[in-house]
């Protein structure tokens, strides 16, 4: 049983580390806090006044941050909805037995080890280039006219990008929950005469909840600060079509060379990515307890 001596030689021990993880996390958003509250810009050097919330109504009243706002939201579902369902039925056909099974496991799984970088690069290169492209040389094949995906729909685009490098863990978090099934609970529905279907949507959707929860609170956290993808493919155009907002944030910190008005978009995006990270949190709780 541990004495208050312990207790206290525990709390003296840990102490540098909490103290050292807390400074680590206060002090860049205490900085960016200050420098929101501030005129700062590097094209106007010399002095740098207190404006208080202006840097704050600059950013809520740009014509960027509507369409920010939605392309992140966008951005983030459209992934989710991809990666969930596709890891979903890919976590079915890898639960089956089949010849070579470990090597087309560890192929499925390859592309999250891929630099975002180098994916958006491969893609926009290899795969979207309307002249060189893969696609475009099949739409010739076929007879039709090659599509300029990054031009045209480059936020559908960016989401295909995306949702190819989170697919691999989206799966391996399924498949790992769908092997813990118990396989005479669906042989038992089977001999009942439940269908596929049924045995489907009724026994493994409800098994795999949980980590359906896991993968998308995860993967929502990393998801809402997207910026390689954009900043490779399209530069958050054309317009502000594909840009979300930790590239609007990035524009406006390093184009515009604007550091009020950035930190005070960095402000805003910790605020959001907080918010949902509370939502996704109490879910998780609720399916957990369930």
């Amino acid at each position: 049983m541990a004495t208050q001596h312990s207790r206290a030689a525990a709390r003296l021990m840990i102490s540098p580390a909490v103290i050292l993880l807390a400074l680590w996390m206060i002090v860049p958003l205490a900085l960016t806090l200050y420098f929101s509250t501030l005129r700062y810009n590097l094209l106007m050097p010399g002095a740098n006044p207190f404006v208080g919330l202006e840097n704050y109504e600059y950013f809520f009243t740009d014509p960027a941050f509507t369409a920010a706002l939605v392309n992140t939201l966008l951005l983030v579902g459209g992934v989710l909805i991809i990666t969930v369902v596709g890891g979903t039925l890919l976590a079915l056909l890898l639960d089956q037995p089949m010849w070579g099974q470990g090597i087309v496991r560890l192929l499925v799984i390859a592309p999250f080890f891929v630099m975002p970088t180098v994916s958006a690069l491969v893609w926009k290169n290899m795969f979207m280039n309307p002249v060189n492209g893969l696609f475009a040389h099949i739409a010739r094949f076929l007879g039709m006219q090659p599509f300029d995906f990054l031009a045209v729909a480059p936020l559908i685009s960016i989401i295909v990008i995306v949702a190819w490098q989170w697919l691999p863990f989206a799966t391996l978090i399924l498949l790992t929950a769908m092997q813990s099934l118990d396989s005479e609970q669906l042989e038992a529905a089977e001999m009942d005469g439940a269908s596929a279907f049924s045995r489907f949507f009724y026994i493994i959707v409800p098994h795999l909840s949980r980590a359906a929860t896991v993968v998308i609170l995860i993967q929502t956290i990393f998801l809402l600060s997207i910026f390689a993808e954009i900043l490779v493919t399209t530069n958050g155009g054309p317009g502000v079509a594909s840009t979300n907002l930790t590239y609007l944030v990035y524009i406006q910190s390093l184009l515009q060379f604007d550091v009020g008005l950035g930190s005070a978009g960095g402000v805003v995006a910790v605020i959001l990515a907080n918010i949902v990270a509370i939502f996704l949190m109490r879910m998780i709780g609720k399916n957990l307890d369930a």
